[in-house]
């Protein structure tokens, strides 16, 4: 959702899931737009029919993060050094759950997607591990997950990156919602969200979010304006020395360029202090 390429091969995956996945409050199945692929300069690009990219995938380094805005989904790492459960809303084409599968070999990593097309497709073209005793992808409705109170308290971070084919926002974002976010993480818990910073949405996101959440923040814009949101379930205290030092330890271990988050915290502090 980062920039728009022309699709030159299309194909409508779809699958049947299984009952238990439909929420049992739906009267009618979900219709989805076909998941679309196109490939240029040695990047795999997944689309929703249109030329919205919803994720990427550089074939020569398939688990690296290529887009700009998901390497700042993983902007909690600065406060969360060594997290035991990750929770992904949105797969898209798998990028962030198969980072954190990778880099964090002792946490479980839970993934949540409605469309059983976008799961077959991570699965099939863009590399995404089975399902193991540390990754468990799950073809749910993401709110039917958050709202379930076996859920509650369990995760250290939570990735929210929920679009349609329209792109238009995320596709959930209300108060009660981003509630039940931030009861699924535990005390010290840490919320990223992917927005667009030029489109109404994002005032309406970021309200619903402060009213859930102890503390937000966000990072500068990328490329077609999306601007990453970070929440925080209890304020931090924000040691900015402490946090460059931890920005270059992420930096030595995953070429992730977290000096970068860092700065734009600051710089966002600044403007709101």
């Amino acid at each position: 959702m980062l920039i728009k390429r022309k699709s030159i091969e299309a194909q409508a995956n779809y699958r049947s899931g299984p009952e238990a996945a439909v929420p049992k409050k739906a009267t009618r199945k979900p219709k989805f737009a076909p998941v679309t692929i196109s490939e240029f300069d040695g990047v795999r690009y997944l689309h929703f029919g249109t030329e919205w990219v919803q994720g990427a995938m550089r074939m020569r380094k398939p688990d690296w993060l290529e887009l700009e805005y998901a390497q700042q989904m993983m902007a909690w790492m600065l406060f969360i050094p060594t997290p035991q459960k990750i929770l992904q809303l949105g797969l898209g084409s798998g990028a962030l759950t198969k980072f954190c599968y990778r880099h964090f070999p002792h946490a479980h990593v839970t993934a949540v997607d409605l469309n059983p097309a976008v799961i077959m497709i991570c699965e099939s073209m863009f590399k995404l591990p089975a399902n193991d005793e540390r990754l468990n992808v799950l073809e749910m409705d993401a709110q039917d997950f958050v709202e379930n109170e076996d859920n509650f308290g369990v995760f250290d971070a939570l990735q929210v990156d929920l679009y349609d084919a329209t792109a238009r926002g995320p596709v959930l974002d209300s108060a009660e919602f981003y509630q039940a976010c931030a009861a699924c993480l535990n005390e010290q818990g840490v919320l990223t969200v992917n927005l667009f910073g030029d489109h109404p949405s994002f005032t309406k996101n970021l309200k619903a979010m402060r009213f859930a959440f102890d503390y937000v923040m966000c990072l500068p814009p990328v490329h077609d304006g999306n601007v990453v949101a970070i929440a925080f379930k209890q304020r931090p205290l924000l040691d900015f020395d402490a946090l460059f030092l931890r920005a270059a330890e992420i930096k030595a271990a995953t070429r992730l360029p977290a000096k970068t988050w860092v700065e734009g915290l600051q710089q966002y502090q600044q403007q709101t202090s």
